[in-house]
């Protein structure tokens, strides 16, 4: 299924709802987690409305910067957050494989 993103603005563009189709509480937890540690987050949640629902709430309100440069911001941080797990974790896997050849 696609992956779409919708987002509710009002006049204010330091408050916006972001809808995240075909995601659940892994996505939506981690984006929250980044969201709460930037100082121009005031507020950041997310809810699921229904297990059957294919749909994710995220709600964010900041201190002055838009909504979604906070939102995109923190999609940013966390994908980056993943390619470094990731290549840490091939690393390691690569310097294990090349010691326990050597035995």
């Amino acid at each position: 299924p696609p992956r779409t993103v919708g987002i509710e603005t009002g006049s204010d563009p330091s408050k916006a709802t972001f809808t995240l189709m075909h995601e659940d509480h892994t996505l939506g937890n981690a984006v929250r987690y980044i969201l709460a540690k930037n100082p121009e987050v005031a507020f950041a949640g997310y809810s699921v409305p229904h297990p059957s629902e294919p749909k994710m709430n995220i709600r964010v309100q900041t201190t002055g910067v838009p909504a979604e440069e906070a939102f995109m911001n923190s999609v940013l941080t966390l994908y980056k957050l993943t390619e470094h797990i990731e290549t840490t974790f091939d690393e390691a896997i690569a310097g294990y494989d090349s010691r326990s050849s050597k035995r």
